[in-house]
Parts: structure tokens; sequence; C-alpha cells
């Protein structure tokens, strides 16, 4: 899952994204609407986390913008101001949900995590294929019954997979999914994390390499 982070207050911006990237989650940031609109240019998010009150261009139209051109991204709209007629403001330019500042973290963690779900197809609660079991929301993997420890970022490439449902997934999805736009593009981590995935889920292998294209579970 890939998240963009717009908030001007820079220490809040990168405590909600160091926060979600804790939670396996792929995070780029950035603190003015003017950034934003150029990520949104450049990358494909699951969920923008869009300050209302925005330097340059103002969060509104941001999301106004959003809404015009994105099918898909999910906007979790964040505001000083809890009031009900602010609240209505914001989902009625196109918001799909409005959490006021102060939040608690994990209601944050929470609502991203379902607006997400919401920028997908639908999909069961534990994603289940070749003897594994991955649980997205207790971050648990099982293959064969057998508890599989992942870091942060094999358990984001193995979720993509799965969610592929055998069909396979180039390593620039990979990349853009599981890392954010610091990463460097010719870098090889996907293949490393692959090869270490493969191992820690044991014989026999269930991730297949589909040469030139990129990777799937059969």
């Amino acid at each position: 899952m890939r998240v963009l982070v717009v908030e001007d207050e820079a220490l809040l911006a990168d405590a909600i994204a160091e926060g979600l990237r804790r939670e396996a989650l792929a995070v780029d940031v950035c603190y003015d609407g003017d950034a934003a609109l150029e990520r949104l240019d450049l990358y494909d998010y699951d969920v923008v986390v869009l300050d209302r009150d925005l330097p340059g261009v103002h969060g509104d139209d941001v999301c106004r913008t959003m809404v015009a051109t994105s099918a898909t991204t999910r906007i979790l709209m964040l505001t000083a101001s809890g009031e009900l007629d602010d609240r209505v403001a914001g989902l009625s330019l196109g918001a799909d949900d409005y959490l006021a500042k102060p939040f608690a973290f994990a209601e944050l963690v929470a609502r991203v995590r379902t607006l997400a779900r919401r920028s997908r197809p639908p999909v069961p609660p534990q994603l289940c294929r070749a003897g594994i079991r991955l649980d997205p929301y207790r971050r648990e993997v099982h293959r064969d019954d057998r508890y599989v420890a992942l870091s942060r970022k094999e358990f984001a490439v193995l979720e993509e997979l799965l969610r592929a449902e055998g069909t396979v997934v180039s390593s620039e999805r990979l990349l853009e999914k599981a890392w954010d736009e610091h990463i460097d593009p010719f870098t090889n981590v996907v293949r490393v994390t692959i090869m270490t995935l493969r191992r820690k889920l044991g014989d026999p292998p269930v991730v297949s390499t589909v040469p030139g294209v990129g990777y799937r579970i059969p």
C-alpha cells in the first residue's frame, strides 16, 4: 500500500509518515499543495492523508483536483476543526473520510487501512495461497501453520504478490507499492527481498520468477 501525507506542519507530517512506515506502508511526504499535485502526477497512491489548510494550493483545491482526475485514490482529510460544518464541507468536496486534530494515531491507521481497501477490489480478511496465510491487520504470516517472521518490506512484497491472485507482479509495481519515492529505480532491492522471502517461506519454493516480467505465486 502506498500513502501520500500532505501536511504543512513538518514535525507532524514526518511523525505520521514514520508511524505509517512502521505499519509496513510505503509513505511519501510533502508540505504544501503544489508539491502534492506534482507527486500525484507522478505516482499512483492508494490513500492521501490531506491537511485542509495548506500553503500554496489550498487543500480544498488539491481535493477537487484529485476527485476530478483519480478514480481510485482515497482521501483522508485532516483539519484543525472538527465542527459539523467543517466536516460536511470537507466531505462535500469529495473527501472519503475526515479526521480532526488532535487525533489518536491508532485511529488514523485504522482509517487509512479502511480507505485503502476501498481503492482495490474486495479481498478476504486473510490472504491465502499455496499454503501461505497472511493477515494484513495482525501483520502475521503463516505457511502450513508455521509462523514466518518477516521484515516490513518482505511483508509488503508478499502482500502484493498474494493480492495479485496468481498473476505476475512487475518489479516496478513492487517498488511503487512497498517503497517510497526515495528508492533508486535501478536498485536490485526487489530481487534481494524476493530471495530472502523465498528463504524464510521455506521449501518447496512458492514465489516464481517470470524472466523479464516479474514475480508471482502460482
